[in-house]
Protein backbone atom coordinates (compact mmCIF):
# COMPACT_ATOMS: atom_id res chain seq x y z
CA UNK A 1 0.00 0.00 0.00
CA UNK A 2 1.44 3.14 -0.68
CA UNK A 3 1.35 6.01 2.28
CA UNK A 4 -1.69 8.23 1.81
CA UNK A 5 -1.51 12.00 2.00
CA UNK A 6 -1.93 13.79 4.97
CA UNK A 7 -5.81 14.96 4.16
CA UNK A 8 -6.80 11.31 3.15
CA UNK A 9 -5.44 10.22 6.62
CA UNK A 10 -7.55 12.61 8.57
CA UNK A 11 -10.34 13.09 7.43
CA UNK A 12 -11.33 9.32 8.51
CA UNK A 13 -9.31 10.26 11.83
CA UNK A 14 -10.91 13.30 12.79
CA UNK A 15 -14.99 11.47 12.15
CA UNK A 16 -13.80 9.03 14.30
CA UNK A 17 -12.47 11.97 16.64
CA UNK A 18 -15.37 14.07 16.31
CA UNK A 19 -18.19 11.89 18.37
CA UNK A 20 -17.39 13.96 21.67
CA UNK A 21 -16.07 10.96 23.40
CA UNK A 22 -12.56 9.83 24.57
CA UNK A 23 -10.39 7.11 22.76
CA UNK A 24 -7.37 6.12 22.80
CA UNK A 25 -4.48 5.83 20.79
CA UNK A 26 -5.02 2.03 20.17
CA UNK A 27 -8.57 2.61 19.12
CA UNK A 28 -7.59 4.85 16.77
CA UNK A 29 -5.31 2.89 14.97
CA UNK A 30 -7.74 -0.07 14.50
CA UNK A 31 -10.42 2.45 13.37
CA UNK A 32 -7.67 3.41 10.71
CA UNK A 33 -6.33 0.52 10.03
CA UNK A 34 -9.69 -0.94 9.23
CA UNK A 35 -10.44 2.29 6.65
CA UNK A 36 -7.75 1.73 5.19
CA UNK A 37 -8.19 -2.07 4.67
CA UNK A 38 -4.56 -3.07 6.57
CA UNK A 39 -3.38 -6.62 6.70
CA UNK A 40 -2.25 -8.06 10.08
CA UNK A 41 1.48 -7.44 8.31
CA UNK A 42 0.84 -3.53 7.63
CA UNK A 43 -0.07 -2.79 10.59
CA UNK A 44 2.52 -4.62 12.09
CA UNK A 45 4.65 -2.12 10.08
CA UNK A 46 5.50 1.21 12.51
CA UNK A 47 7.35 3.42 12.19
CA UNK A 48 11.03 3.97 14.09
CA UNK A 49 12.11 6.79 13.18
CA UNK A 50 10.55 10.47 11.77
CA UNK A 51 11.08 13.77 11.26
CA UNK A 52 8.48 16.52 12.07
CA UNK A 53 8.72 19.59 10.18
CA UNK A 54 6.97 23.38 10.54
CA UNK A 55 8.00 27.26 10.01
CA UNK A 56 6.75 27.81 13.59
CA UNK A 57 7.86 26.70 17.08
CA UNK A 58 6.76 23.24 18.75
CA UNK A 59 5.22 23.22 21.76
CA UNK A 60 6.79 22.52 25.24
CA UNK A 61 4.68 19.40 25.27
CA UNK A 62 5.81 17.87 21.73
CA UNK A 63 9.27 18.34 22.32
CA UNK A 64 8.87 16.78 25.83
CA UNK A 65 7.13 14.03 23.62
CA UNK A 66 9.39 13.22 21.31
CA UNK A 67 12.17 12.86 23.95
CA UNK A 68 10.75 10.48 25.57
CA UNK A 69 9.45 8.03 23.30
CA UNK A 70 10.79 5.04 21.96
CA UNK A 71 10.82 5.72 18.80
CA UNK A 72 13.54 7.85 17.33
CA UNK A 73 11.59 11.72 15.86
CA UNK A 74 13.84 14.74 14.99
CA UNK A 75 11.60 17.89 15.46
CA UNK A 76 13.07 20.96 13.21
CA UNK A 77 11.78 24.33 13.96
CA UNK A 78 11.08 27.32 11.52
CA UNK A 79 14.88 28.57 13.03
CA UNK A 80 16.40 25.28 12.79
CA UNK A 81 15.03 25.08 8.70
CA UNK A 82 15.89 28.39 8.25
CA UNK A 83 19.29 28.23 9.22
CA UNK A 84 19.40 24.47 7.17
CA UNK A 85 18.73 26.29 4.00
CA UNK A 86 21.27 29.43 4.51
CA UNK A 87 24.06 26.28 5.35
CA UNK A 88 23.18 24.77 2.36
CA UNK A 89 22.19 27.45 0.24
CA UNK A 90 18.42 26.03 -0.45
CA UNK A 91 16.02 28.64 -1.62
CA UNK A 92 18.60 31.56 -0.38
CA UNK A 93 20.92 33.74 -2.97
CA UNK A 94 24.18 35.67 -1.64
CA UNK A 95 23.92 39.28 -1.45
CA UNK A 96 27.50 40.06 -0.20
CA UNK A 97 30.77 38.52 0.09
CA UNK A 98 33.38 39.70 2.74
CA UNK A 99 36.91 38.34 2.27
CA UNK A 100 38.91 38.04 4.64
CA UNK A 101 42.80 38.71 5.10
CA UNK A 102 45.84 37.94 7.23
CA UNK A 103 49.05 39.49 7.47
CA UNK A 104 51.66 37.33 5.88
CA UNK A 105 54.57 37.71 8.38
CA UNK A 106 57.03 36.53 6.13
CA UNK A 107 56.85 39.49 3.37
CA UNK A 108 58.10 41.22 6.46
CA UNK A 109 60.96 39.35 7.36
CA UNK A 110 64.62 40.87 6.24
CA UNK A 111 67.25 38.29 5.16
Amino acid sequence: MTIPDFQTIMLPLLKFAGDGKEHTLHEAEEKLAKVFNLSEEEQGQRAKKGIFITTSDFTKEATDFAAKIESKIVLIDGQQLAQYMIDHNIGVTPVTNYEIKRIDSDYFNEE
